[in-house]
């Protein structure tokens, strides 16, 4: 079961959102402070409270196995581009005992529906490149790459 997140749940979502912190840090130890401090914590409290965020989680026998932090954009049109809303699945995250069991897809299934229900065409998300399992998931629900950043680092190209 799809549900937006309660009070009740925050302590459960954090504990998801540690271990995708935690990925992150493993990985881009010279990018992401280490420690799930509270303010990091707050964050999914604070989607819960603002009008244009929401905070939804995958329920299963009484236990949460997944959310999503879901953001209503809004790009203005300019002399480049044209007008754009859609959703920006800002964090996303699913136990990792739990991967390869229908957890993600179900809520990336509702994602799409409820962006669907409210005349919004698109969903994006952005990931780190390290996150190959990711790229596949993405991908496999029908999420593909539009824009790319890259980037040069003195560091490691020795200056």
């Amino acid at each position: 079961m799809i549900r937006f997140a309660a009070n009740e749940d925050l302590t459960r979502v954090n504990e998801l959102r540690k271990q995708v912190n935690d990925l992150h840090i493993a990985h881009l130890p010279h990018v992401f402070k280490a420690g799930f401090v509270q303010e990091i914590a707050d964050v999914a409290h604070a989607y819960m409270q603002q009008e244009d965020t929401e905070l939804v989680v995958c329920e299963r026998d009484g236990a949460i196995l997944g959310f999503a932090m879901l953001r209503y954009k809004s790009i203005p049109e300019s002399v480049y581009r044209l007008p754009m809303q859609f959703i920006e699945v800002s964090e996303f995250g699913v136990d990792t005992a739990c991967h390869r069991q229908g957890v993600g897809h179900e809520l990336m299934t509702w994602i799409k529906r409820y962006a669907a229900e409210r005349g919004i065409s698109r969903v994006e998300l952005n990931m780190w490149s390290f996150n190959e399992g990711a790229l596949a998931f993405y991908e496999q629900e029908g999420f593909a790459t539009y824009r790319r950043y890259m980037e040069w680092n003195a560091e490691d190209n020795n200056g």
